[in-house]
């Protein structure tokens, strides 16, 4: 149908205060350039309301009742949601070229994604390196360096400084300066303009919202939510506390390890892990969108707001594996 030949019904729908929804109506007023339609807005606050209206994610477009950016497969849901252009960039709202061929029945419209449509293989790229890992090679000193600063963070909450390591350095017949370059270059730690280490994943050496109590009271900043889930397994299994909050409520998030067990408070919390597009160090990419949240909604809620970033909510028990998966062997002698 070419939407050009009669007035149409766009029907906008949205959880409240979607900072997306703005967007979108700028842009299919563009769009429209004065052509006469009649444009509604719908706020859905449950998830059975949504299933009821075909609402896959806040903002939804309908044309006349219809969603023309449906997905095949895609759940009825109250998050944010994504649209993706030609070039495979995320926005949160589709965009004027999308609209324009969407109304003018040109082609078919790009295919929404959203939480539900994020490949967690690329969220986790970021993490584990492209798949290349997280455990330095022994090659050139960087393994027993990078271990070393490991070491002294969890014995005494702080980084090293270069000096302590340029012993460690030797034995490979270079300095600890050039070591600590390395692994700064792929992304095992990161170094401040001065040389000093800033971090080292998974722990941080400046405040970060995340705090690690270890069982001999050593207490370190972690860099994220899925690294602070992986020191207790990169420990040996060293009983840990986890301390942070949720960025929407404020409200605290305790996750502690005994034995190996993890119990979380509140009991519904879960893991928003996310990234940004392009490449670059993980703290640059996703470090700041990997965080715990009282619950799903509160997730999804932040999600809405950060259009920038693609990701998902995942369970305790996945955030927990991608810790332990990403972090075990850290520390394994050769």
């Amino acid at each position: 149908m070419d939407w050009r030949t009669a007035e149409m019904r766009i029907t906008i729908l949205t959880v409240p205060e979607c900072p997306n929804v703005p967007v979108v109506r700028e842009r299919i007023t563009t769009v429209l350039g004065g052509r006469s339609a009649e444009v509604e807005l719908v706020e859905v606050r449950e998830a059975a309301e949504a299933a009821r209206w075909g609402m896959t994610g806040s903002p939804t477009v309908l044309l006349d009742g219809i969603d023309p950016f449906a997905m095949a497969g895609a759940p009825a849901s109250v998050s944010c949601r994504l649209y993706r252009d030609a070039d495979g960039h995320a926005e949160g709202a589709p965009s004027i070229q999308a609209l324009r061929e969407v109304l003018s029945g040109t082609r078919p419209a790009l295919a929404a994604a959203d939480g539900q449509d994020c490949c967690e293989a690329d969220l986790l790229d970021p993490i584990g390196r492209a798949g290349r890992g997280r455990r330095a090679p022994a090659e050139r000193g960087l393994r027993v360096v990078h271990q070393a600063v490991l070491r002294h963070f969890a014995t005494h909450g702080t980084a090293p400084e270069a000096g302590a390591l340029e012993a460690v350095a030797a034995r490979a017949g270079r300095t600890a300066t050039d070591v600590l370059a390395e692994l700064d270059r792929e992304d095992f730690l990161i170094l401040d303009a001065a040389g000093r280490i800033r971090a080292a994943y998974p722990f941080s050496a400046v405040e970060t919202p995340h705090r690690v109590r270890l069982a001999s009271g050593t207490q370190v900043w972690s860099m994220c939510a899925v690294d602070a889930l992986g020191i207790s397994a990169m420990l040996g299994g060293q009983d840990v506390r986890v301390s942070s909050s949720d960025p929407v409520s404020g409200e605290p998030v305790t996750v502690t390890f005994t034995g190996g067990a993890a119990v979380w408070e509140p009991a519904d919390a879960v893991v928003f892990v996310g990234r940004r597009e392009g490449s670059g160090p993980a703290v640059a990419v996703c470090c700041d969108a990997l965080n715990f949240f009282t619950s799903r909604t509160s997730a999804e809620q932040w999600q809405c707001g950060h259009p920038e970033i693609s990701g998902q909510v995942v369970s305790q028990g996945r955030a927990v594996q991608i810790g332990e998966q990403t972090f075990r062997t850290l520390l394994q002698e050769d």
